[in-house]
């Protein structure tokens, strides 16, 4: 059984409320990074990330939401992004930021895919879709960076680990009690 009108749209608004706060995290970020090009990366991506914001927020009102509902995750995923949002170091940001918080929302678009019904549910696969691509390529210029300048990828990778592997095991971003 696919997912009702309800269910879809609280899963919108949750990934909006999560888009906006992946934006501002980015945004708080870029003025205490001391690499130029880091800042030039986040940069770029503060702006993708609040195409996908606006995307998700604009289909809320689609849902039946009010257009830009915001719905809280779950409280292990707020704490969780407050703690990536409160690392100061440049290597940890970035290895928290691409490879824990994104490709754990990538499976979750995933799982959320899985669970539409495509046909009636076509603009959020689009958005999605859309979303997961330049997730996927943010993903890849920031191992890219980190392959240029190897002092930035010198996060502790059992810490990165650990990290992931939090956000995996939060089984569902959507508050049930949530309103």
């Amino acid at each position: 059984m696919g997912l009702n009108v309800k269910d879809r749209g609280q899963a919108v608004a949750t990934f909006h409320y999560v888009h906006v706060e992946l934006m501002e995290m980015l945004a708080q970020w870029t003025p205490t990074a001391p690499e130029m090009e880091v800042k030039l990366l986040f940069g770029e991506h503060i702006w993708e990330v609040a195409q996908h914001a606006d995307a998700l927020g604009k289909r809320t009102g689609e849902l039946r939401m009010r257009p830009h509902r915001k719905l809280k995750p779950v409280d292990p995923y707020v704490r969780l992004l407050a703690e990536v949002r409160n690392e100061t170091g440049t290597p940890r940001r970035l290895s928290a930021f691409y490879d824990g918080l994104l490709p754990g929302l990538a499976a979750r678009y995933r799982s959320y895919l899985e669970r539409t019904d495509t046909l009636m549910d076509a603009p959020t696969v689009r958005v999605l879709e859309r979303v997961s691509e330049s997730e996927s390529r943010m993903i890849g210029q920031s191992r890219a960076l980190r392959a240029e300048l190897p002092a930035l990828g010198g996060a502790d990778p059992a810490w990165a680990g650990a990290l992931a592997q939090r956000e995996s095991q939060i089984p569902s971003l959507v508050d049930a009690n949530g309103s």
